[in-house]
């Protein structure tokens, strides 16, 4: 079997994305590692949020070996991932007005926390609304989205403003509008999208700036192991008594 071009091409090109994301949000990034940083050692919680496949990333830094424990997952019923059928009704709840606030007051979060709020457009009014409603309560908000979909496309808010415009902290993934990476003559829709791979290594990044600003300070990161390693279970289980009171993924 010879080798496939396209799946060539596909890596090139997130690896061109990767390589422009490090070099151009090198200081956002650092800033939104300090901001987790702050909350971890003020005592304050930690949440992630994104809807459809925007939610992968947001999971991927709850309970995960290598990362921090007290990074929670902000649920929305119907939104984690494809988790409904049909598979389009999750699309159809993020652009329910009302749905943020109603999940922000049910939660634990509250001012001082720091939420992580992924959406790659940014336009819709679920990830427009959390970051609003959360800054309104104080809480410290870094969205991780694409600025291009801010000039290329219409928000479908109210206000017609995008996530970009109510964050602390912004980290454009540099995704382009549409999110599919190559075309080819015979096919008539780009396709190979790279969102997932990018905004997943610019979680690990901010997640790593953080543990590492953390040192900085002479506070050890609350990280959690392996489960797979001997000891990791013991080592666990030992943060996880620490800061029981501020992990709400066991409950």
């Amino acid at each position: 079997m010879s080798e496939s071009k396209l799946a060539g091409q596909f890596f090139d090109a997130a690896i061109g994305l990767l390589e422009r994301v490090r070099d151009e949000e090198a200081a956002p990034i650092a800033e939104a590692g300090s901001l987790i940083a702050d909350a971890v050692a003020s005592g304050n919680r930690l949440f992630a949020f994104g809807a459809g496949h925007s939610s992968l990333p947001a999971q991927d830094v709850v309970y995960r070996a290598g990362g921090l424990a007290l990074m929670n997952f902000l649920a929305v019923p119907g939104t984690a991932g494809i988790d409904v059928m049909p598979a389009t009704l999750g699309s159809a709840l993020e652009r329910v007005d009302g749905l943020a606030g109603a999940v922000l007051d049910s939660s634990p979060a509250s001012a001082g926390d720091v939420l992580v709020i992924i959406s790659l457009s940014g336009r819709n009014a679920l990830p427009v609304e959390m970051a609003m409603n959360a800054r309104a309560i104080g809480l410290k908000v870094i969205g991780v989205t694409s600025v291009a979909y801010a000039t290329g496309t219409r928000s479908r808010h109210v206000s017609g403003t995008f996530l970009k415009d109510h964050c602390d902290v912004v980290l454009d993934s540099k995704i382009a509008v549409g999110d599919a990476e190559l075309t080819l003559d015979g096919i008539d829709a780009p396709f190979a999208p790279a969102s997932t791979v990018v905004t997943s290594a610019i979680m690990q990044a901010v997640m790593a700036a953080a543990a590492g600003d953390l040192a900085a300070r002479g506070i050890e990161p609350p990280l959690l192991r392996s489960g797979n390693v001997d000891g990791g279970h013991e080592w666990n289980g030992r943060v996880m008594q620490e800061y029981g009171d501020r992990i709400f993924f066991r409950h």
